[in-house]
């Protein structure tokens, strides 16, 4: 059977599946074993099980689990709601100082985190509370809570950019690195919108009142809370940046440190250790599940030449190589809106990464932007994953409606950073390529 049919089979196949609502790591892995036993062989090969099996002993996702622990005893030992309470004090005197202390509180969560949930739910559970009771309108109070959420894949240590460098073949560390710039532009332009929006609407963030307001010695006191945190970003970063040790090693000392702050701000107990390692445990399992299925697909794609064949078609189209990204930015653009982003990433990388090789691409500058365009998804509807977050959290003020017209600006935001790293590599390239080796 030709490559062209086994292509449609395929794809038709898996996009049948997803629509039953089945979890995606089984239906990549449903159509992977499906496709062997009809089109290679009558029963499944050992090459299928060794395929899942070396997946998950590559070395660089050992960092996966650990990172996603660290997130877990941060999110539940307290330090993320001592966070905000320090972005709080230093922003509210501001319109919209709110919102931008939720963007900032945020931001740093992801550095410290690399995953979308933990700062979704937590400034969802305290900001949006605060800012409807100090006046926010619903529109300020919810867009900062997604969008701040949808920053974690981004920033590194993300979880994310681990999943995309190993299927890719790429430095973790670089892809690190590479993420830092268009994270911090993400949120910078995002507390710019919020303080024009605040400008022109000024009912919509309110500046607290000055009775209301923290005194600059409570301001100051309030820092102790996030001393620690940030030195342990910088030693998991900095470390990873100067080459003195590699994401793996960092996610290790990430964790330990994870645990040392917890135990220096008291926050430490074996409850909060008891739901941190059942959350981590429920993340791993979720994310390499996924990638299995993942490995199993590409490896399906691989020994049938479907990979071959669409490769041959893009690289041997007229297109110029910018006009082929585009495509492929667009074509993760639609697939965010519905399916999980790291499906995206199973799904079409075994099939782009040839075709970035072949057009004389660089795989690193790809992956990064790939990355930056997956993470609209997160908050593009209909099936934004931290809209959902937001909305499981249960507030009854809230309707879907009140989040999808919430979150518009904040897609525009994404998007202008993604067509800035398009335009100007270098946002993307400059920090990796500046890394020592």
């Amino acid at each position: 059977m030709s490559a062209g049919v086994l292509t449609l089979i395929f794809f038709l196949s898996l996009t049948v599946l997803l629509f039953t609502g089945l979890p995606v790591a089984f239906c990549l892995m449903g159509v992977s074993v499906a496709g062997y036993m009809i089109f290679v062989a009558p029963t499944v090969p050992s090459a299928l099980y060794s395929t899942a099996f070396r997946t998950l002993i590559t070395d660089v996702f050992i960092a996966i689990p650990l990172f996603i622990f660290m997130a877990t005893i941060l999110e539940f030992s307290g330090i993320v709601t001592a966070l905000f309470d320090t972005m709080h004090k230093w922003m509210e005197g501001f319109r919209g100082g709110l919102a931008i202390a939720t963007i900032l509180a945020c931001t740093i969560i992801a550095a410290m985190t690399g995953i979308s949930a933990t700062a979704t739910v937590t400034m969802g559970l305290i900001a949006y509370p605060e800012m409807r009771k100090r006046g926010y309108s619903k529109q300020m109070a919810i867009g900062a809570i997604p969008f701040g959420g949808a920053l974690g894949p981004l920033i590194p240590p993300s979880i994310y950019l681990i999943v995309v460098g190993g299927f890719a073949g790429l430095s973790i560390g670089k892809l690190f690195m590479g993420g830092v710039i268009p994270g911090m532009l993400m949120s910078l332009f995002a507390c710019t919108y919020v303080s024009i929006a605040c400008l022109v609407k000024p009912n919509w963030g309110p500046a607290l009142p000055k009775e209301d307001r923290a005194t600059w010695n409570e301001k100051f006191l309030s820092l102790k809370g996030i001393i620690l945190p940030i030195l342990l970003i910088a030693l998991v970063l900095g470390g990873i940046y100067g080459g003195i040790f590699t994401p793996t090693e960092a996610s290790a000392i990430g964790a330990v440190g994870a645990l040392v702050c917890s135990v220096v701000y008291r926050k430490l107990n074996w409850k909060a250790i008891k739901t941190a390692a059942i959350s981590a445990m429920k993340l791993d399992a979720m994310v390499l599940l996924l990638m299995v299925g993942g490995a199993m697909f590409s490896s399906l794609l691989s020994i049938t030449a479907v990979n071959d064949f669409v490769s041959q078609i893009l690289s041997g189209s007229t297109l110029t190589p910018v006009i082929l990204v585009s495509m492929m930015m667009l074509i993760v653009f639609v697939m965010g809106m519905f399916i999980d982003q790291t499906a995206i990433a199973m799904i079409t990388l075994p099939i782009f990464i040839p075709v970035v090789y072949q057009i004389g691409v660089d795989p690193l500058y790809f992956c990064l932007l790939f990355t930056v365009c997956a993470m609209s998804g997160f908050i593009t509807p209909p099936f934004g994953i931290t809209m959902f977050y937001f909305m499981g959290l249960g507030h009854k003020d809230v309707t879907m409606n009140d989040v999808y017209r919430s979150i518009w600006p904040y897609v525009g935001v994404m998007t202008i950073v993604l067509i800035l790293c398009i335009v100007f590599p270098q946002i993307l390239l400059w920090l990796p390529n500046a890394m020592i080796k």
